[in-house]
């Protein structure tokens, strides 16, 4: 499933108010990163990444290494160094998408 415009729309306003969780460094998306944006999705399902400027890859290309890496994860945004990431709750969703 991909979402749409208006969908990412609400998922940004939703997440502006968020702090990073989790922080891309210098080693760039390791294990331990996928990891912990793992433990932070069963607990929520917006998650707000942090990539320090010595990362190996841009912001963008690790939003997309660590959304191959988990099942189900799409890129809402990326801004600057910050990008943001969403999987919905396999069963229980609090977030309701707009059709």
């Amino acid at each position: 499933m991909a979402l749409t415009s208006k969908q990412r729309a609400h998922l940004r306003g939703l997440a502006h108010t968020l702090k990073p969780l989790t922080h891309v460094g210098k080693e760039g998306v390791t294990d331990a990163v996928i990891q912990s944006v793992g433990q932070a999705f069963s607990k929520r399902e917006l998650v707000k990444i942090r990539v320090r400027e010595s990362a190996p890859a841009s912001p963008r290309e690790c939003a997309e290494l660590i959304a191959t890496a988990i099942e189900n994860v799409h890129v809402v945004q990326t801004v600057g160094y910050t990008t943001v990431l969403y999987r919905p709750h396999p069963e229980m969703s609090k977030i309701r998408l707009p059709g």
